[in-house]
């Protein structure tokens, strides 16, 4: 086997096996393989016919209704024969699924996909970032939280109080009456007043609650500050450095 090129998406979610993907690969003696998932309906993503061996035959990025023909998609994982790089012009953005891909069936280069059953989620949206929180948190993932963060997840002040699951970044105080979790998770470095309540919520790091603030179910980048009474409910997303005033009510 030659020298080989791993991909994997920054909005892909997994746990799958890549040492099994890696010797099918070579079994096939591919020089491509692609990760395949089953969903319920492919339109949104990269629909991928296979052969019985499992040589990619079709390749239609986002198919209409009509085009669906399976229900395997591009997962978003690749194993890629280094040299075949070459194929994608300097200078200029490439498309994978619309230009690389394609040119590999045209030249009936061995491409393959590699269907499994492992955990598998789309999070490029805000409602899939926080189910994959949730998940991580749940262990639905074959694979455990990073060992600092497991050790994280049932400590803090012993002023706040913690529901697990929850997973609280070092340096991160909670103040006397405030209570985080279930379902919460705090980066380093946050600062949550007295009586503030954070539920199902994914704090980053320096996010400032206030005194009396309710965060449920939302999503809040660094350097946030919650004003004192301030209530962010589910679905808002707060980009960082956001200021929310004190007693404000934000609901999507």
């Amino acid at each position: 086997m030659g020298s080989l090129v791993v991909v994997l998406n920054g909005d892909v979610l997994t746990d799958a096996d890549i040492g099994a993907m890696l010797g099918f690969h070579a079994e096939r003696r591919a020089r491509a393989t692609i990760y395949l998932v089953p969903v319920p309906d492919p339109t949104p993503y990269g629909l991928v016919e296979l052969e019985s061996d499992g040589r990619v035959r079709r390749f239609i990025e986002k198919p209409s209704p009509s085009q669906i023909t399976t229900n395997t998609i591009n997962a978003g994982f690749y194993v890629i024969d280094r040299a075949l790089i070459a194929r994608m012009p300097a200078g200029r953005v490439v498309s994978i699924e619309r230009e690389f891909f394609p040119g590999l069936l045209a030249d009936a280069v061995p491409f393959f996909g590699w269907v499994d059953d492992h955990y598998w989620l789309d999070i490029g949206s805000p409602a899939k970032y926080r189910q994959g929180q949730h998940d991580l948190l749940m262990g639905t993932l074959r694979v455990p939280i990073a060992p600092a963060l497991a050790a994280a997840r049932p400590s803090s002040d012993e002023a706040g109080r913690v529901i697990s699951p929850s997973v609280i970044g070092a340096g991160t105080h909670l103040a006397p009456g405030s209570r985080v979790g279930p379902g919460a998770v705090l980066g380093e470095g946050c600062v949550v007043g007295p009586g503030a309540v954070v539920e199902g919520a994914t704090l980053w790091d320096r996010v400032e609650v206030g005194k009396g603030a309710v965060l449920r179910d939302c999503i809040v980048a660094s350097g946030a500050r919650i004003g004192a009474g301030a209530v962010v409910g589910p679905g808002v997303v707060l980009a960082a450095g956001a200021t929310v005033p004190d007693g404000a009510d934000l609901h999507v």
